[in-house]
């Protein structure tokens, strides 16, 4: 309070002005607003204010009641609305527009390369895995990741049989047998089993279009961008992660980490059913449905029905002819990835698959199995 009365009006303007350019960088902005004069209301206010303004920067809260500067920030002023009455919030930088306020603050710090986040890696972390050494902030948190690794699913679908982690996944899950489709859209009234299915549905209303692959067409929400960046690999034959062991190189971060377990022998998903254990989760989850006679999956097209989704989207290019994958060699294209990859061990020569026995290697696992049993 003292040390505002002391600033000269130059003084108190230029305070103003640094603090409008900070939160212009944090804020969501749309347009260009007008600044009034509140002198009298900061004299009151002094050091209070700032400590308030102080406190919501680091802890990156959102105004509930919007005081001086953040008054003046249009996000906290102005609601728009589009045609058909959903909030939209539009980037002045590029034109894109957005419903959901994460995805709009997420897409404005592509923009201002700000993090607003960072200072949550200081918070304490006090819950250790004793597996793999990643920390948590609650203890149920621990306990939902501890099963990750010793295979642990306590809820069970009477249904099918098909066993989760956690509850929330496990009531998700039942929807799928009662049909219940509890997320409905304000605009045209369409339900949906999963709340991600009626956003991505929402945005068909205001016009916003998820990442889009220009190779082959797939899409991938803005949440995600990384996402869209690993499958480009796909395309491209990037890749940058290298494991130093055997020098075999890696399109996803994932797929590097699943691949190191070969080296170390570590399998943290073990099935209930049968004892048989895992390096990833994926391997895990299909084996699982070994155990299921369920086959959700099933083509418009023709019936036929599939267990895995994968499956399905392959079986679908069967009646549409498409083939996205093209090897760069020769120019021939496939329908899958994984067949891309087997048509250019043509051209490279590598024999990945190698039999325990006599060391002799393969280009392809079947080759291997079918050379594996003349040892039996």
């Amino acid at each position: 309070m003292e040390e505002w009365a002391l600033l000269d009006p130059s003084q108190k303007k230029l305070y103003r002005d640094v603090m409008q350019e900070t939160f212009r960088n944090l804020a969501s902005i749309e347009e260009k607003w007008e600044i009034h004069d509140r002198e009298d209301q900061n004299e009151n206010r002094g050091t209070d204010l700032r400590c308030q303004m102080v406190e919501r920067l680091c802890k990156s809260k959102e105004c509930s009641q919007c005081e001086e500067i953040f008054s003046q920030i249009p996000y906290h002023n102005q609601k728009k609305k589009s045609p058909t009455g959903i909030k939209l919030r539009k980037c002045t930088l590029c034109g894109q527009v957005f419903m959901y306020h994460s995805s709009f603050n997420k897409h404005m710090r592509s923009h201002t390369g700000h993090k607003p986040y960072e200072y949550q890696e200081c918070e304490e972390k006090p819950y250790k895995c004793k597996e793999c050494g990643k920390s948590f902030k609650h203890c149920q948190s621990i306990r939902m990741h501890e099963r990750t690794h010793t295979g642990q699913r306590p809820y069970e679908c009477k249904h099918c049989g098909k066993a989760f982690i956690c509850h929330n996944y496990f009531q998700i899950h039942e929807r799928a047998h009662s049909g219940e489709k509890p997320y409905k859209c304000t605009k045209c009234s369409k339900t949906f089993s999963y709340s991600s299915n009626l956003r991505k549905h929402e945005r068909t209303h205001i016009g916003e279009k998820p990442s889009e692959c220009k190779q082959c067409g797939k899409t991938f929400t803005f949440r995600y961008p990384s996402s869209l960046r690993n499958h480009e690999r796909t395309h491209t034959g990037e890749k940058p992660y290298k494991c130093k062991e055997c020098g075999k190189a890696f399109s996803c971060p994932n797929y590097f980490r699943i691949h190191e377990r070969t080296h170390t022998g570590v399998k943290p998903y073990e099935c209930k059913q049968c004892g048989k254990a895992f390096s990833c989760p994926q391997s895990f989850r299909i084996h699982e449905k070994t155990h299921s006679a369920e086959k959700p999956y099933e083509c418009t097209k023709c019936g036929k029905v599939f267990r895995y989704s994968s499956n399905l989207r392959k079986h679908e290019r069967t009646h549409t002819g498409e083939k996205p994958y093209e090897c760069k060699e020769c120019g021939k294209a496939f329908i899958s990835p994984s067949s891309l990859r087997t048509h250019e061990r043509t051209h490279t020569g590598e024999k990945p698959y190698q039999c325990k026995t006599c060391c002799k290697a393969f280009s392809l696992v079947n080759s291997l199995r079918n050379h594996e049993r003349t040892h039996m």
